[in-house]
């Protein structure tokens, strides 16, 4: 492949009931991967991703390991057919997927740390008070100038968290926070804020009793240098050493994913296509909005994989 290739891995919310199901029927490699998880977390996710149902797959702490879990199972099938990237990244929970392919986190302590990475954020604010929304159509700027007046008016945690692609910032905080924020930014001039159907405030100062548990965990886990850049979520750059990304993954929890910058830093560094690896397809809507010159291409299904198997044969 004479390309520059980025592989990026999906974050919460590209879930879905049966995703990579007809992977797994076809591929070993992909069965594989799935009863390693199954193993490592002690229960079967592979039923759940299968089978729901659909309000437990949505809890955070099976969200995380099962959206990880098909993320890597994708890219161990691309790599039994010869097909690997130059640089990764993944979105927020994604990043675990990223460092999995990189070397840096086996993979079965990957499983495990998101899935206590889930059960910590979600103890971190009860359910109903916190909440994240959408933000359509208006500059970052104003966004994070809006949100601060809002916090220091209101004293209510609200903040600008994942900076996905132009005209598309996620804000998150308390519950009152982010409805007077939403209001305040409609006033301010967005086209549209949109209340997002998650538990928690992610990404928002509010992590921080998550960070700190994350932290303890992490501590116990071996992290390795990676064997390929991985671009991190809080500096929108590679990051290669072991510790730094230990250290990294601990903020993560509690600060803002730098998504736009990411892509727009891996297209400076030479990226020709991007390949979203895992279910769904929001970070290739995200790409073609921040760069419509550059190719992309996903794979989360026998006829998804085809397409990438397709192109990859055209290109060499």
């Amino acid at each position: 492949m004479s390309k520059k290739v980025a592989f990026v891995f999906p974050g919460q919310g590209s879930q879905t009931v049966g995703m990579c199901k007809d992977l797994y029927d076809q591929y070993p490699v992909v069965k594989q991967v799935f009863d390693a998880a199954d193993e490592a977390l002690g229960f079967s996710i592979s039923d759940m991703c299968f089978n729901g149902p659909e309000d437990q797959l949505r809890l955070t702490f099976n969200t995380q390991p099962a959206i990880l879990t098909a993320s890597v199972a994708c890219a161990a099938v691309l790599k039994e057919h010869g097909i690997t990237c130059n640089v990764a990244a993944g979105h927020s929970l994604g990043e675990y997927s990223a460092l999995v392919l990189a070397g840096a986190l086996k993979f079965e302590d990957a499983v495990r740390i998101v899935r206590k990475r889930g059960q910590f954020m979600q103890e971190a604010v009860p359910v109903g008070e916190g909440t994240m929304a959408a933000v359509i159509g208006m500059d970052n700027d104003k966004i994070i100038e809006i949100c601060q007046k809002v916090e220091a008016e209101s004293g209510e945690a609200v903040q600008a968290v994942n900076f996905n692609c132009p005209g598309q910032v996620v804000i998150a905080g308390s519950t009152g926070g982010v409805n007077k924020a939403m209001e305040a930014l409609k006033e301010g001039g967005a086209k549209r804020t949109i209340l997002l159907p998650v538990s928690a405030p992610f990404h928002s100062s509010l992590m921080k009793p998550a960070s700190v548990r994350l932290g303890e965990v992490l501590a116990g886990i071996e992290v390795n240098d990676t064997n390929l850049p991985v671009y991190a979520n809080i500096t929108a750059k590679p990051i290669e050493k072991g510790d730094e990304i230990r250290e990294s993954l601990i903020k993560q929890a509690a600060m803002p994913v730098l998504w736009e910058t990411t892509i727009e830093n891996m297209v400076a560094d030479g990226v020709e296509l991007f390949v979203e690896v895992g279910p769904g397809k929001v970070l290739t809507g995200f790409t073609k909005k921040i760069n419509k010159e550059k190719e992309t291409l996903n794979i989360d299904s026998v006829e998804s994989l085809e397409k990438v198997l397709a192109y990859f044969k055209e290109d060499n």
